[in-house]
């Protein structure tokens, strides 16, 4: 499978998986608004979030893929089908742990997380049962990021890229379904979607059998103490944790980062919670159908190069992504910048969300849209490192652009409020992936192809030709007040959007670059 095949195949269920989060979070909006609970529903759910991000798609999965894909190629099927059956062995183990441990001190993580939900006796203490109701969560999706990271090695990527629909679609039935009937039976309606988490982690996780199956790579798992020695003692699976443990501190910093803002937005007016996820569900649309499909693509494919020693091939699939990055980020950020009003107004803006909550929504989308080019970026860059096995390097920017980060957050929060927590960490990312960038030229590793000036050209020059249009576009309809006629704002938004794209596309043309060879190439 090409490239932009296999990129293609990751953007499509993505972007279906990001539609689908969006008629949930759109379900949530209507149902529940910006409120008390709604901030306690986002803080537990955070919570798993983080521990899942952490350790299983973060730490876990940027040291198993680079020492998976260099035994399949070095080592053969047979002795890779050992190595995961022993990774899937330990993995588990800790899993359990964990999972009984972060059930058991789920009022202390919900303190750490948001402190000040403490000022809603009610709202903390759901935030903390809900905790312990999802906190196993982290378990189904740990094992979900093992099978992942073994399909998009064998190069199957439909399953990895469908499977968070599943989740999705449980809390839409939560949300539609157990909502109303949990008010009939005097239970708080917002614990229906802690329901639905819990069936969709179960439903994701049992997605991945039949494919794992077809391919002769379903783990076995074994807790014999001398199977666990084997394991523990296996090179490889020591390789792994011997990568975890950088890879988990530059994990970590993101995650505290993270934790930093949600801490800060708790102590801002009621709702920013609740602001800042709802514009952070606009802004995975983006970076998940660009960043992440291309990170998920790129990744063993680099660690393959690397294992045969193809340093050109290798530096090409930089090169193509970041031409992809920038062909397609740039136009997003402008889109985020120019014209978030109208896609918050018409995608959340019914039932309990108010005319403020799309006005504040509003700005935290635009501060994420400042540095979109970055966030997507680093998704190509920081893979790089890792299939080489270079996990150090990435940590130790992670770090300082933590401090960064923070000390912006001294002087934009009390300028902007919750907008400012969005901003910090949009100027913070576009740090980063400078530095990650300088860092792979300046070692050799990445040689960029010809024609990269004339292409940036072709892009900002297209990109200005958008601006002028998605402006007045913005200022084309009174948003808000066309809550009353739904269909004829949401036709407005798809006439207009359609539009951007040929505005765009079109401009791009009259520059001279054929996108379709491009994409090819």
């Amino acid at each position: 499978m090409s490239l932009i095949k296999s990129v293609s195949t990751v953007s499509l269920w993505t972007l279906a998986s990001r539609v689908t989060g969006l008629a949930r979070e759109l379900l949530v909006a209507a149902a529940f608004g910006a409120s008390a609970m709604t901030d306690a529903f986002n803080v537990a759910f955070r919570i798993p979030n983080l521990f899942r991000r952490l350790f299983a798609e973060g730490a876990f999965s940027q040291a198993f893929v680079p020492v998976l894909a260099a035994s399949k190629a070095k080592n053969g099927d047979v002795a890779t089908k050992l190595l995961v059956d022993r990774v899937a062995t330990l993995l588990a183990c800790a899993l359990v742990l964990t999972c009984v441990v972060g059930v058991i001190a789920s009022p202390l993580l919900v303190w750490a997380m948001a402190s000040g939900l403490q000022k809603d006796p009610a709202g903390y203490e759901a935030a903390v049962f809900m905790t312990r109701f999802m906190f196993p969560y982290i378990g189904f999706m740990s094992m979900v990021a093992l099978s992942s990271g073994i399909l998009n090695t064998w190069k199957r990527f439909a399953v990895p890229a469908a499977t968070p629909v599943l989740l999705n679609l449980s809390m839409i039935g939560a949300a539609w379904l157990l909502v109303p009937w949990f008010k009939g039976q005097g239970i708080e309606p917002i614990y229906a979607m802690a329901v639905g988490v819990m069936v969709g982690g179960l439903l994701q996780l049992l997605v991945q059998i039949p494919a794992l199956s077809r391919l002769g790579m379903l783990p076995r798992f074994s807790l014999q103490w001398a199977i666990l020695r084997e394991a523990c003692a296996d090179p490889d699976t020591r390789r792994i944790g011997k990568l975890m443990l950088p890879a988990l501190l530059g994990v970590s910093v993101a995650q505290i980062s993270l934790l930093i803002n949600t801490q800060i937005a708790s102590h801002l007016p009621t709702g920013s919670v609740s602001w800042l996820t709802y514009a952070d569900r606009l802004m995975e649309f983006p970076t998940a159908m660009l960043g992440v499909a291309l990170g998920v693509v790129l990744m063993p494919q680099l660690a393959g190069a690397r294992a045969r020693d193809d340093g050109a091939g290798y530096s090409a699939l930089l090169d193509w992504g970041l031409r992809i990055v920038v062909l397609l980020a740039v136009p997003c950020a402008v889109g985020l910048l120019t014209f978030s009003k109208p896609l918050v107004a018409v995608l959340y803006h019914y039932g309990a969300f108010t005319a403020l909550d799309v006005q504040q929504t509003t700005w935290a989308l635009m501060g994420w849209g400042a540095g979109l080019v970055g966030i997507v970026a680093i998704k190509v860059l920081a893979p790089g490192y890792y299939a080489s096995q270079d996990i150090k390097t990435p940590v130790k920017i992670a770090v300082v652009v933590l401090i960064a980060t923070q000390l912006m957050n001294l002087a934009l929060v009390p300028m902007f409020q919750h907008a400012g927590l969005s901003l910090s960490i949009s100027l913070g990312a576009l740090i980063n992936a400078t530095w990650l960038l300088i860092g792979l030229l300046r070692r050799g590793s990445f040689q960029p192809l010809a024609g990269w000036g004339r292409f940036l050209l072709q892009v900002v020059a297209s990109s200005a030709v958008l601006v002028v249009y998605l402006l007045w576009a913005a200022g084309l309809v009174d948003w808000v007040a066309l809550r009353a006629q739904p269909w004829l704002r949401i036709g407005w938004l798809v006439l207009l959007m359609a539009g951007s794209a040929a505005v765009y596309f079109g401009a791009l043309w009259a520059t001279g670059l054929n996108v379709r060879h491009f994409l090819r190439r």
